[in-house]
């Protein structure tokens, strides 16, 4: 009675055999722009409410320049993210 225990016993000391490794690549998120431009400070946020429309034109006008500008950089850092 005792062969049947010995062979269960035998049946355990072999391992299966490892598999072999494999390579999974897994993506990782990096960020595509490296550095964001300061936003300039744009005159027509600095108006107070009871500006004139004259004002409020002329300051606009002062921050088309500063807009294009600002919008130039954004365009060129994010190009890499395409």
């Amino acid at each position: 009675m005792k062969w049947p225990l010995v062979l269960l016993l035998a049946g355990c000391a072999s391992a299966p055999p490892a598999p072999a490794p494999q390579l999974v690549e897994v993506p990782v998120f990096a960020p595509c722009v490296k550095s964001v431009p300061q936003r300039p400070a744009y005159e027509f946020d600095q108006l107070e409410p009871s500006a004139t429309d004259g004002e409020i034109v002329l300051a606009l006008a002062r921050d088309w320049p500063r807009g294009r500008k600002y919008e130039v950089e954004l365009e060129a850092a994010i190009v890499g993210c395409r």
